[in-house]
């Protein structure tokens, strides 16, 4: 899934995944701490212009020049502003100590890249920073209702995320089957492991 494939999942003039920030962002907000807040793999912005909607300053990163471009007309609709990025995150720096939350909203990557960008987002939070991470697991295989079924290393438990996020307390760590609502690319029954960790 390169710029190319999410240039074209883009594409269409509707929002892919919605205009509605993801459930579980909207849940774990209030324990965001004041201060600048990254989004990875944003594509067409409705979590990063959620966020800039309660004051904090978003930098939206993604491979995909189209998602992003959308991601700035939303912003612009809702009268707030993101920095935006595209880039791939192979090639995206996270700085140590940078950032008050990070955010990963189904955002599935190939294992060594995951496990790269899940140390390098647990070292770049401030202390008393935040993650918030929502991801389908392994079973979501058998629903079919959104995410890379079709390449299951890039599902993710819980038991793979602990070992991931080395130096962060799970505040929130959970796998359930709940039923999404996210445009056409994401409704339906689906399996998921949602994590709100923060760094002591």
């Amino acid at each position: 899934m390169n710029s190319q494939f999410w240039d074209n999942r883009y594409t269409p003039a509707d929002f892919v995944y919605g205009t509605a920030p993801n459930d579980f962002l909207r849940q774990c907000a209030n324990y965001i701490p004041a201060g600048p807040v990254l989004c990875l793999g944003e594509g067409e912005g409705r979590n990063a212009v959620f966020l800039a909607s309660r004051g904090y300053r978003v930098t939206a990163v993604d491979q995909s020049a189209v998602g992003l471009a959308k991601a700035e007309r939303l912003a612009a609709q809702c009268g707030v502003s993101l920095n935006t990025e595209v880039v791939d995150l192979r090639d995206y720096t996270i700085e140590p100590e940078s950032w008050s939350a990070i955010v990963s909203i189904f955002v599935h990557l190939p294992p060594p890249l995951r496990r790269d960008v899940h140390s390098a987002a647990a070292i770049g939070l401030h202390s008393g920073g935040v993650l918030i991470l929502e991801a389908y697991t392994p079973a979501q295989v058998r629903h079919k209702t959104g995410g890379p079924v079709d390449a299951p290393e890039l599902l993710m438990t819980l038991e793979q995320l602990r070992g991931e996020l080395i130096g962060l307390e799970l505040e929130i760590g959970r796998e359930l089957e709940r039923d999404l609502i996210e445009g056409p690319a994401h409704t339906g029954r689906a399996a998921v492991v949602q994590v709100l960790a923060r760094r002591g």
